[in-house]
């Protein structure tokens, strides 16, 4: 009896032993970061200018030197009658009850890539990037309704990343500069949890084409500093699995084995009450 007692306590040691092993060596991030010599992080390409997609929200302003000749081709702004540059009382900047912005100032990449610019018409945005619009646009007004070059200034308004998975603070999160590294989205959503798993993270996009793509992310590497995945793009979703440990306290037993292992647990409490009183006897 002493035996069984002593190996069933073994197995009970050795298994919490294990569960509780969160292999701390993978918790920290980009472990020995420092070691990548400076020319390998100098020579990874920059950060790219968004490629824009089917549900952007742009902010487009024109602007010139006789601002009042610009003024047709911004929206909400016209020219009165004394020529003076007038502004329709709708503002981007106001709120509604709901807590989100209102974007009637804003342009809105429809369903077919296009936009619908002032005077100029339906111009084609997805697939291309601010730079490419904005001098679409220039050339577009000059110099048929413009006797100077306009400036052309394009802003991403609703460039946002989703964070979901184990981190303690999930979300959709917005950068108002168009830019967000994955560490910095990770930071938003107020790092990941201590059972979040650092080499399995899945990286979910959708390209302007439509196509998807699935990455797997592992930040517990100090390469992922140099991979291409590292700066988000606008409506990518992240998802931090959580780690075995984790995944196994959520596992549930088949109701069967259960049974069984209540079944066996009974027997063996009923010989444990024999024998209790078979050495009562013999005393």
């Amino acid at each position: 009896m002493k035996i069984i007692k002593l190996t069933l306590m073994s197995f009970a040691v050795a298994a919490i032993t294990l569960s509780s092993c969160s292999a701390p060596k993978k918790v920290p991030y980009l472990v020995d970061a420092d070691r990548i010599p400076p020319e390998v992080l100098s020579a990874t390409s920059s950060v790219a200018d968004p490629i824009l997609t089917v549900g952007d929200l742009l902010n487009i302003e024109v602007t010139g030197v006789n601002m009042a000749a610009m003024a047709p081709f911004n929206k909400g702004k016209y020219i009165d009658t004394e020529g003076k540059i007038g502004t329709i009382s709708r503002t981007s900047n106001s709120y509604n009850q709901t807590g989100l912005e209102v974007s009637t100032e804003y342009y809105l990449v429809n369903a077919d890539g296009c936009i619908e610019f002032p005077i100029i018409g339906k111009i084609r945005v997805a697939g291309l990037t601010k730079a490419q619009v904005a001098s679409e646009i220039c050339d577009a007004i000059y110099p048929k309704y413009v006797t100077e070059k306009p400036s052309v200034d394009i802003r991403l308004m609703n460039f946002r990343v989703t964070v979901a998975g184990a981190v303690k603070s999930p979300g959709v999160y917005q950068s108002k500069n168009e830019r967000m590294t994955f560490l910095e989205a990770i930071s938003m959503a107020g790092d990941l949890d201590i059972k979040g798993d650092r080499e399995n993270i899945f990286l979910y996009r959708t390209n302007p084409d439509g196509t998807r793509e699935v990455h797997k992310l592992n930040i517990h590497d100090r390469s992922f500093l140099l991979s291409p995945y590292y700066t988000l793009q606008q409506n990518d979703y992240i998802y931090v699995q959580p780690n075995k440990s984790m995944r196994q306290n959520a596992w549930q037993m088949n109701p069967a084995v259960a049974s069984t292992i209540t079944i066996v647990g009974g027997m063996s409490s009923l010989a444990s009450l024999v024998i209790g009183i078979v050495n009562l006897t013999k005393n």
